[in-house]
This record gives C-alpha cells, structure tokens and sequence, in this order.
C-alpha cells in the first residue's frame, strides 16, 4: 500500500497546526485548487467556490472568529470552501461533493510537501467570515483550510479496521 504515491499520501497526511515562515509559491497554490476542481459531484455541478486568502489583515480578521486563531495567523495562506447554493441541486450530495474537494486539496498540498488542517470551529461564524471575505449571501462557508509548510510532527492516532466495522 505504501508504493502506491496516492495511498502513501493519505496513509501520511495530518493536520498540521504549526508553519514555518516559508511562501507557498502560486504554482503550487494553483495545483491545490485544481486538485478540489476535480472532485467528483452529483450531476457534475460543481457546487464549492474558493477565496484564497494571503492578505494578513483578512487573515487577522478572519482569527477572530475562531478559537484556532493562531492557526490562521500562522500559516502562510488559507482558503475558504463555500457551498455555491445557486449552483446545488442536492445538500447532502452536493455537501459530500464539498468534502471529497478539500479532501482532494489537503492530499495534493501533502503531495507537494505542504501542510494543512480543516478547520471546522470557525463554522460557527459563517456570516462574519463571508462578510470578512465577501462571498456574498448566494455562498454558505463549509471550511477555512489553513496551508504552509510543517514546523511539527504530529503523532499518529488511528483506530484499528476491525474497531470501525459493522
């Protein structure tokens, strides 16, 4: 499993909380943002938009609407997945879509040596942060993923297989 580059990835990715002062250049930002245009969604719609933030007053904004605002000021950028409710057809469907997308992003980022963690406790701000973004009230915040390069090595902790089957 672990010579499969794709298995290998996942098998090694983590969430990352702390970064070293290194850019990511926009090459690399632009192959993140790809890799979630190819995820799969139900009838091909398409439903996430980005907003790639690097501006540290946003950021600095943006950390005060979560309690991992030193996450947000640490990293080099962060990027906001919204839900395009103009372009779903489906919430549950189109809300995995979503899912499969970061998840897509987190493992290219992996892929080219730069870490990340989804943040979810910022959720609970959605409508500051779509004003502090401008993402319009046609566009739900479904994650801020926070991107830079690792400054830890973050233990790993998985439950067994045969803990997680029915």
């Amino acid at each position: 499993m672990k010579d499969n580059p794709v298995l290998s990835a996942i098998l090694k990715r983590r969430s990352i909380r702390k970064y070293k002062a290194k850019h990511i250049s926009d090459t690399s930002v632009e192959t993140i943002l790809e890799a979630g245009r190819w995820a799969p969604s139900g009838l091909n719609n398409q439903p996430w938009r980005f907003s790639v933030i690097k501006d540290e007053t946003i950021k600095a904004k943006l950390a005060e609407c979560t309690e991992s605002s030193d996450i947000i000021l640490e990293c080099d950028i962060a990027i906001g997945v919204f839900y395009s409710l103009s372009d779903g057809y489906n919430r549950d469907k189109d809300i995995m879509s979503i899912g499969a997308c970061i998840q897509n992003m987190m493992l290219a980022a992996k892929s080219l040596g730069i870490g990340s963690v989804w943040l979810g406790e910022i959720l609970n701000k959605k409508k500051r942060v779509n004003e502090i973004i401008g993402a319009g009230d046609k566009n739900e915040l479904m994650a801020v993923i926070a991107f830079g390069y690792s400054d830890e090595k973050p233990k790993i902790n998985r439950r067994s297989l045969e803990s997680i089957m029915l």
